[in-house]
């Protein structure tokens, strides 16, 4: 099966159409194509596949434990836990550049998406490429991301206490290569920066994550299968679009981020005399004073 792949790119950062394979029939070797094949080109589609339920989980599976959404509910496929539909006449639209569930101290490693309903005209879905976000950032820029790190959290959710700290700059456990790891929706602060530098260089490293010439664009048709590593990309709809748009997503979960070099400074702490800009530090100041809590019952256990 894997010999009648049909593989044709799409950009020249990134996506790649696949044809030539049925996906309710992998196996381990056909996987384990199909895997290197997404560390080449990062965003995979399968058109005309029509996944039922229960193919779509057997296909996740081939790549690792599915986990369904864990702070939106999803009413539409119960008897399928891991199975996260978002359909847009109920607010289902990812209109914010965002890598999968960042927010967890184990964020997700790759998204399968089946394309069950789509408009005509719009709906389209952009993939930008990490890697190349980091590796055109200046060396001095670079030098300084690779020692910083930043708070995610679940805020978009109405969640804002679930959050982690990541490194800026992560390095992928295949290959080895350097990716941007912040993005507008999840990512809330430098850590080591005051409130308004972080907002500077976030905002900068935001806006220049998405730069076109990184990205692919895909128009969807129904029964198409798209899968991406959220490690090394970004992705966002396009809400310009009125008619229904239904998709069902499993997650593949699992994955430690791993720092291109350890924090190189402190997290930032307000001065003694704290002013009115302080409350810009709150959910800093609470979740370094969670983790040192729980560093200091760890210690106490083991003592």
């Amino acid at each position: 099966m894997t010999e009648a792949m049909q593989v044709a790119r799409l950009s020249g950062s990134l996506g790649a159409e696949v044809r030539g394979i049925s996906l309710s029939r992998v196996g381990t070797v056909e996987a384990d194509a199909i895997r290197s094949l997404l560390m080449e080109h990062l965003v995979l589609f399968f058109p005309s596949q029509q996944l039922s339920a229960d193919e779509h989980v057997a296909f996740g599976r081939h790549f690792g434990a599915l986990e369904g959404h864990p702070n939106l509910k999803n009413p539409f496929s119960e008897g399928q836990p891991e199975i996260f539909e978002l359909a847009a006449s109920r607010g289902g639209v990812a209109d914010e550049w965002h890598s999968d569930i960042t927010f967890q101290s184990k964020p997700s490693i790759l998204s399968i998406l089946n394309m069950v309903k789509c408009p005509a005209i719009g709906g389209d879905t952009l993939w930008t490429n990490q890697y190349k976000a980091y590796a055109e950032l200046s060396a001095p820029l670079r030098e300084m991301c690779d020692g910083l790190t930043a708070l995610h959290d679940a805020d978009p959710h109405g969640k804002s206490d679930l959050m982690t700290v990541h490194p800026v700059v992560r390095v992928h456990p295949v290959t080895g290569k350097r990716s941007l790891f912040v993005n507008e929706h999840f990512t809330r602060r430098i850590v080591e920066l005051s409130h308004e530098e972080s907002a500077l260089l976030l905002g900068y490293l935001t806006r220049w994550a998405s730069n076109p010439r990184f990205s692919v664009r895909y128009h969807w048709s129904e029964g198409t299968v798209a899968m991406w590593d959220n490690r090394c990309t970004q992705h966002f709809v396009l809400n310009d679009f009125d008619e229904e748009r239904i998709i069902q997503r499993v997650t593949v979960m699992g994955d430690v981020p791993e720092a291109a070099s350890p924090a190189r400074w402190e997290p930032y702490a307000s001065g003694v005399n704290l002013g009115a800009t302080s409350r810009h530090d709150r959910q800093l100041n609470a979740f370094l004073g969670r983790r040192e809590a729980n560093l200091e019952s760890n210690r106490r256990e083991e003592s």
